[in-house]
């Protein structure tokens, strides 16, 4: 019971919000000031993972909304083939396989940045997303197709800047020059596709375990009643 009570004293604790819409605010200096703003995000303290958290959940329901509201002229979705599990884990799985590879390799190589730094760093960089987006989407709806080329470079620089940003991320964070950086995103992408390829094989292994067992488990009965 005291547990709880503390827990809602936390919540109800004025600092708290404070400093989450704060750190929030913060992810806009980050994104039009990324080398200092990024340095700052995690040597200086000046994210939190609760902003982060907040940046990501924006990201995935700016990508339904996307699909949901932008324009049929513009963005073409049959929902009866839409399955809203895979839209969250277009982005959520490679955002998750993406911090722990880059984890993975940068701590072999002396980077300086710990798992929550990556991830909160990599959050952070996704705030042009919804912040583009969203507008794009209002805006959609009133453009005609011929004008759809203004949408689709808005679109494509909203992925831009969040990848320009990754990458400015990951120099801060781990306190690598260009070049060493450049080398370990590529090293970083190389660990993502031999981990889902590993993801694949185990769950295809698992698969076809299960398969025999539930075919020697009919078998076995088959027998039995035989």
């Amino acid at each position: 019971m005291s547990y709880l009570v503390k827990k809602a004293k936390k919540l109800l604790n004025k600092d708290l919000y404070i400093n989450f819409f704060e750190t929030l605010r913060y992810s806009l200096y980050v994104i039009f000031h990324p080398a200092d703003g990024f340095w700052d995000l995690i040597h200086a303290k000046r994210g939190s993972y609760g902003a982060a958290n907040f940046i990501l959940i924006l990201t995935l329901l700016t990508h339904v909304w996307k699909l949901q509201f932008s324009s049929f002229l513009l963005v073409e979705v049959n929902w009866e083939e839409v399955n809203l599990f895979m839209e969250f884990a277009k982005i959520l799985l490679p955002f998750i396989i993406f911090v722990i590879c880059n984890w993975g390799v940068t701590t072999l190589f002396d980077g300086k940045g710990h798992l929550g730094d990556i991830y909160k760093g990599t959050a952070y960089a996704l705030t042009p997303y919804p912040l583009v987006q969203l507008p794009m989407i209002v805006i959609s709806n009133f453009v005609t197709i011929e004008e759809g080329t203004f949408y689709t470079v808005f679109n494509g620089a909203s992925f831009m800047w969040c990848a320009i940003l990754i990458f400015m991320a990951m120099m801060m964070i781990h306190a690598y020059g260009f070049g060493k950086t450049l080398v370990f995103t590529v090293f970083t992408l190389f660990g993502m596709l031999v981990f889902i390829f590993i993801m694949l094989l185990f769950f295809s292994m698992i698969s076809q375990g299960v398969s025999y067992f539930i075919s020697l488990g009919k078998e076995v009965m088959f027998r039995l009643n035989w």
